[in-house]
């Protein structure tokens, strides 16, 4: 039976007062008039910051409440505190492209909340109810917000799509979950991870462990949008709103290394052998696909998605490492592809107008002509993204690439390195695009009146270098969160 005091409430005060807010907001957003719904988007972003002082005020040490359903601990603090941070700047971003194509409503911020919720409750999950809990919200506000778009048929596909795929993914979960309650009798991650070490376990059990263990690994690949588990991916990417692409394709990656490694270190740390096999192959067949086939396109959103397959090849290193020193490693590597991927979409953002969405490679051709400074904020952005010094997407590649040499194996960070060199092809082909082709238009670049959104994918960019030239402090706070 559950038990909680006011003590276990306290730990989830950044939780409850999203979840207050996020409510009254919606009563708000009620009595509001189209002109007004700038008190909704500004409501939001308090909401979002405010969440996120809370957790870095918190210093209580390690700990659990609800008798062990939630976990509060560092890997919980520094992935909540960027999943909040993207957030909102997902919302300084997106302002102005919602506003002009009439999508500047309240259930866009209202689902986006949610979304963070049950995102922030699945990275603090302490048994498997919970987990499952927070990713069904988490789920089912995304699929809301991809469909947000009711006009456009593209988007009506690309929900149906991620509908029917994610309700697959999410009962394959839940299936292994049901196998793993069998096999040791409990759902609680801690005792699981106890079970799983126990030579209690005989007979016919190992064998239902090991089948929910593969069940647990097609779900989390599914989330992270692994090959072959990709499917949803390039369409919801290209159909969505930029600005719900923008946030589809960032804040929740750091959110689905959280549900990896709770369900696969705290709770399955003894069927490592097994699982760390399973990402491995995850890795090489997403690392393989995903360059390869972002070489053939066109539409940037289609590219930027198959680079998040390669990119989560990437982060599969790390976690197949199985040690503190491999999931640091990981975590940040979700950090930075969550930095890098929010100022690749916060360029088409930016170039993007009512009409016009800046989708495709060639409407950024000659964009050093008419903007100089916004082209070399792309130039950073790509060159980040394809792993080149001194970038920050350099150092996030090479910790993970150290994390499987560390852990033996060099077949798969030789695969990592090779697809690594050709993934570079087609993010310098966007810079020789900026740079080297003739704009369609010879006219100085239109840029949005929206200031902040000027500014901060200004101070995203050039973050890309600064952090890729100073990123000692925030690995070390990665290693901190694992004890290291």
């Amino acid at each position: 039976m559950m038990n909680f005091n006011v003590h276990d409430l306290l730990l989830l005060l950044p939780e409850d007062f999203l979840l207050g807010a996020t409510c009254a907001i919606l009563l708000i957003d009620l009595f509001l008039k189209p002109a007004q719904r700038a008190i909704t988007h500004w409501l939001s972003l308090l909401a979002v910051i405010v969440t996120g002082v809370l957790i870095l005020l918190d210093h209580d040490p390690a700990t659990v409440a609800f008798s062990g359903a939630y976990i509060h601990d560092g890997v919980a603090a520094v992935l909540k505190v960027f999943i909040l941070g993207i957030t909102a700047a997902v919302f300084v971003f997106g302002q102005n492209y919602l506003r002009e194509r009439k999508l500047f409503i309240g259930e866009y911020y209202l689902l986006v909340l949610f979304a963070v919720l049950g995102m922030l409750l699945l990275v603090s999950a302490g048994n498997l109810i919970m987990v499952y809990l927070g990713l069904e919200l988490f789920a089912l506000s995304t699929y809301g917000l991809v469909a947000i778009n009711r006009d456009s048929g593209i988007a009506s596909e690309a929900a149906m799509k991620y509908f029917v795929l994610g309700a697959l993914a999410s009962g394959l979960l839940l299936y292994g979950m049901s196998m793993i309650y069998g096999a040791t009798g409990t759902l609680d991650l801690a005792a699981i991870h106890h079970g799983a070490k126990s030579a209690a376990l005989i007979g016919a059990q190992p064998v239902l462990l090991a089948f929910g263990v593969v069940f647990l690994v097609v779900g989390i690949g599914f989330k992270f949008g692994a090959a072959p588990f990709h499917m949803w991916l390039p369409d919801v990417y290209q159909g969505s709103p930029t600005a719900v692409t923008m946030f589809i394709g960032s804040a929740p990656k750091i959110a689905a290394f959280g549900m990896a490694y709770r369900l696969l270190e705290a709770g399955l740390a003894g069927m490592q052998p097994h699982w760390s096999l399973m990402l491995a192959a995850l890795a090489a067949l997403s690392l393989g696909l995903g360059n390869i086939v972002a070489i053939a396109q066109t539409n940037l959103k289609r590219l930027l998605a198959y680079s998040t397959i390669s990119h989560v090849g990437f982060l599969l290193l790390g976690l197949a490492n199985g040690t503190p020193s491999g999931y640091a490693a990981a975590m940040f590597y979700a950090i930075a592809y969550a930095i890098m991927t929010t100022a690749a979409f916060g360029m088409i953002l930016l170039l993007a107008r009512a009409g016009f969405e800046a989708e495709e490679i060639d409407d950024f051709r000659g964009l050093n002509q008419r903007n100089p400074w916004y082209a070399f904020i792309m130039l950073l952005v790509m060159a980040s993204l394809a792993g080149i010094p001194p970038l920050f997407g350099f150092f996030a590649k090479l910790l993970v690439l150290k994390a499987a040499v560390d852990a033996g194996m060099y077949w798969l960070a030789l695969v990592a390195i090779v697809f690594a060199i050709v993934g570079c092809y087609y993010y310098l082909r966007v810079i020789k695009v900026m740079y080297f082709d003739a704009p369609t238009d010879q006219s100085a670049l239109v840029l949005p009146k929206d200031l902040p959104l000027r500014w901060l994918l200004s101070i995203n960019g050039v973050a890309l270098l600064v952090l890729g030239l100073f990123w000692g402090p925030l690995i070390a706070w990665c290693y901190r969160a694992f004890g290291l």
